[in-house]
């Protein structure tokens, strides 16, 4: 199938054809419209320019963005260029595909290739079925062909000729490019960001039609790739929990759009669309898969709310506690859902009182806050830029030379000037009886290979961490934290004194610092 040029913007404003758009644009869309425009102006004229750079000229460019929370959006922006991010938020995000189709092969250029693919085969330890999947999919049967063991080139190349489609489940576990890409984008989503890479021999087919219960955005980095995208079946499939099983071609109808992928396009789907792709008989094809927002939902916050809640209603409000009626399993129940009885009717309006008073109940933050655990342990570590490493305790001179070890501590007094390595790789949690820091610092780039990442503060020193959350971007002094004295303030910065050292470097590895004025300091 020869594809049909069409601009983005053309596509993104055709694809919902809910209803004719009217002659005249109300003032509000208008506005949105010229801050659209304006935002699009700005993507292309900003500090980073979308322009279809090399990755690694991007991510350069990127590492001179002092604000980890900016530098994820000017990623953003530049992966799904020109479609302005306001605009996609608004009305394609969880809503509809959209495809960007830009005839500049190069756009995505450095961010993987098939060479990449057989150098991590050759030189790292890939897993069948841990790191990589090999499929088919043929005359609508889909099966996976894993031998056990590690995936070497001579056996991973030759079922690639028989006609099997590769999938590596963690790239960012060996590509330190897919790694710096993903850790930055996870920002953006304030949700992990996770990637599969998929190559797919010439005129064949890996998977069944399925949906997922990710938000994708498929990046084409070599050949091409024929897709077809369904809407969501009914109502119980829209954004759906969990992903679908496979498929039949009977079963899905009609694609709402078709269209092949060539290098340096992009579509976008929500959770949800039903999707296939096959290979053209001429070409392979090689795209990588970015997704996030998995078990993400406000079902998945109340899920963590309402159980909490039930259990502070039952300690602090007697009616939570009173007995159930006597005889109510004679009149409730599913065998007697058909009854009319009066005294059903009763117990409904009661129910319904008690979960009324139960969001008076409800810990939210508590609940925000234990997603914001799981969060951060999903997070894959940073990449941190040239600055962040030499400003930081990972980049301290300590070492040993001359036969003595030299440059040893850290030289800190109420002048220094400290913040975060980034927004997010710190947050303050309490679970009631105790407060911790929850940090990504030292994850795995391997997902959940290391357990979550914490240690204990004193009660008096959360204001302190707070200040230097909230703080950022901006550098503060260390004679600046709100703790009662000087030496205080220092003890802080340095892991509190008679903590352990562990604590300490984990402390300083969040924080980056400098002397006053323009001279770096490290650790």
């Amino acid at each position: 199938m020869e594809r049909k040029h069409m601009s983005a913007f053309a596509l993104y404003q055709t694809l919902p054809a809910d209803a004719p758009p009217p002659a005249k644009k109300p003032p509000v869309q208008q506005q949105q419209q010229e801050e659209d425009e304006e935002e699009e102006e700005e993507c292309m004229n900003g500090d980073v320019e979308a322009g279809g750079e090399m990755i690694d000229g991007l991510l350069v460019d990127l590492a001179r963005v002092n604000n980890s929370r900016l530098r994820a959006s000017q990623l953003f922006k530049w992966l799904i260029d020109p479609i302005p991010a306001k605009a996609f938020f608004r009305d394609t995000w969880e809503k509809k595909p959209i495809l960007v189709q830009r005839e500049n092969p190069h756009y995505y250029k450095g961010l993987f290739s098939t060479a990449e693919f057989d150098r991590i085969l050759r030189e790292e330890d890939v897993q069948f079925g841990v790191n990589l999947d090999v499929t088919s999919y043929t005359n609508g049967k889909r099966e996976t062909h894993n031998p056990p063991g590690r995936a070497l080139p001579f056996t991973v190349w030759d079922f690639y000729k028989s006609g099997c489609s590769l999938r590596m489940l963690n790239p960012q576990a060996f590509s330190s490019t897919v790694w710096n890409v993903l850790s930055i984008l996870q920002e953006q989503f304030g949700s992990m960001a996770g990637a599969n890479v998929y190559l797919t021999p010439p005129g064949t087919q890996g998977f069944a039609p399925h949906y997922d219960d990710i938000e994708a955005f498929v990046v084409q980095l070599e050949g091409k790739k024929h897709w077809r995208v369904y809407n969501p079946r009914s109502e119980d499939e829209v954004l759906p929990v969990l992903s679908s099983p496979n498929f039949k071609q009977t079963d899905i109808g009609k694609p709402i759009l078709e269209v092949v992928l060539e290098a340096g396009d992009l579509l976008y789907f929500p959770r949800g669309f039903i999707h296939q792709g096959d290979c053209l008989p001429d070409v392979h094809s090689l795209h990588i898969t970015i997704s996030s927002y998995q078990k993400n939902s406000w079902g998945d916050l109340l899920q963590k709310v309402v159980p909490a809640a039930l259990e502070v209603a039952m300690e602090e409000d007697v009616e939570f506690r009173q007995g159930l009626p006597l005889d109510y399993l004679t009149y409730m129940g599913v065998q007697n859902s058909d009854n009319d009885d009066s005294r059903r009717t009763k117990f409904f309006s009661r129910i319904e009182s008690l979960l009324k008073k139960l969001k008076d109940y409800a810990p939210v933050d508590a609940a925000v806050d234990q997603k914001a655990r799981d969060f951060l342990h999903d997070c894959l570590p940073p990449v941190l830029t040239p600055e962040e490493l030499a400003t930081s305790v990972q980049g301290a001179p300590t070492r040993w030379e001359g036969g003595e070890v030299i440059d040893v501590g850290a030289q800190i007094n109420t002048q220094t000037r400290v913040r975060l390595l980034r927004a997010g790789c710190a947050r303050l949690c309490s679970d009631g009886d105790s407060v911790h820091i929850c940090y990504t610092t030292d994850n795995s780039r391997v997902y959940h290979k290391e357990v979550p990442k914490s240690f204990e503060i004193q009660t008096e020193h959360t204001d302190a961490v707070e200040f230097l959350i909230h703080s950022y971007p901006q550098f503060v002094t260390v004679g600046s934290f709100p703790c009662e004295s000087a030496e205080d303030r220092v003890q802080f910065t340095l892991g509190y004194g008679s903590v352990s050292f562990l604590i300490t470097s984990v402390f300083c590895n969040l924080c980056r610092s400098f002397k006053p004025h323009p001279i770096l300091y490290r650790y």
